[in-house]
């Protein structure tokens, strides 16, 4: 038997970082996200002996251990080990079951395209497709933070999790132990347009997304008054963008990126840098009307909306001065997707 999931990656459109505690916990937070035709997969396949062997294909990583209940979090595959060590550990299964376990994510990691999550649900997916879990969409990506967030202590939000599991263009609320996930009906024609219009361009750097999310919190915890009035403003992006796609008011679109960009940088320090800075004005000097990095910032994927014919112009002077690559995509409706054939 090979038991095979994907999740789509996700495109932060609006409100980024108002789902991260503890903003979202006093204050509530709003973000607006649509996935993309970029995908983590996980393959799981049932050995006959008694190893766990884990794959990262992309990452060229693999790791071999006994079958166990609990595998060792030391920086190996981590997101790996702790999707199996919780499913081991809430469903108990009657036997620990030998397995190869494979990954694949069609964008590096750091890149702002919700990696990590998305990987996590990945994963998480396919256990519950080999196990038959009794897991509904929410009950998926609230385990999924879960793992990543409180079993592995790693820094972030709630969106990722969420967008992978449910998938399409979803305007989420954040409360302190409450996500709202509303999906939105948007005519198909302004979808395509702003798959058309919206430039994805890979800076080709990375950053550690963490740091950066621990910073901001820690401007909540002290009461920071321009990182708050920051994300209070993110959060109003995130309604503005909401009824300018509802409404097919994409003309407006680079203007509500602009406006949340300028509030981002100040959420917290290493979001934008010079050379950021620097590829946000090439990129407006040659046509784009406004843009933001992908994810926390310092790194990866920014965006940019070139309205009637300027998308070409921005990519050549991009590219021209910078290199880097702009990537094609579509937006897809579905979310997680699971399913298991006998091979041999």
């Amino acid at each position: 038997m090979v038991i095979r999931s994907k999740a789509p990656l996700r495109l932060g459109l609006a409100g980024g970082g108002t789902d991260v505690a503890p903003y979202s916990d006093i204050y509530g937070g709003a973000i607006l996200n649509a996935t993309i035709s970029m995908y983590a997969y996980a393959t799981i396949i049932p050995r006959n002996d008694s190893k766990i062997i884990l794959h990262s294909v992309d990452k060229h990583e693999s790791y071999e251990y006994p079958s166990t209940e609990k595998l060792p979090i030391d920086g190996g595959l981590d997101l790996h080990k702790g999707v199996h060590n919780r499913v081991m550990k809430d469903f108990k299964p009657d036997k620990i079951p030998p397995f190869d376990l494979y990954t694949y994510v069609d964008a590096p990691p750091g890149s702002g395209l919700g990696t990590s999550s998305t990987l996590t649900v990945a994963i998480l997916g396919a256990f519950a497709e080999w196990f038959q879990l009794p897991l509904g969409e929410y009950d998926m990506a609230s385990l999924a933070y879960d793992i990543e967030r409180v079993d592995l202590q790693m820094a972030g939000g709630k969106q990722d999790q969420y967008a992978a599991t449910f998938g399409g263009v979803n305007f989420m609320e954040f409360k302190k132990d409450n996500v709202i996930v509303n999906p939105l009906r948007i005519r198909s024609d302004y979808m395509n347009e702003l798959a058309h219009n919206l430039v994805l361009y890979y800076t080709e750097t990375s950053r550690l997304s963490s740091q950066i999310i621990e910073t901001q919190s820690s401007n909540v915890l002290e009461k920071k008054e321009d990182s708050i009035e920051a994300m209070h403003k993110l959060k109003e992006q995130s309604l503005m963008m909401k009824e300018a796609l509802l409404k097919g008011h994409l003309d407006e679109i680079g203007r509500i990126l602009d406006f949340g960009w300028q509030h981002k940088k100040n959420m917290a320090t290493d979001i934008s840098n010079s050379f950021i800075d620097e590829i946000y004005q090439t990129a407006m000097d040659a046509g784009a009307t406004g843009g933001k990095i992908s994810g926390a910032g310092g790194g990866g994927f920014m965006i940019f909306y070139c309205p009637l014919m300027t998308r070409n112009s921005v990519i050549e002077a991009l590219q021209e001065k910078y290199g880097g690559q702009a990537k094609r995509y579509d937006y897809v409706v579905n979310g997680l997707k699971t399913w298991s054939v006998n091979e041999k």
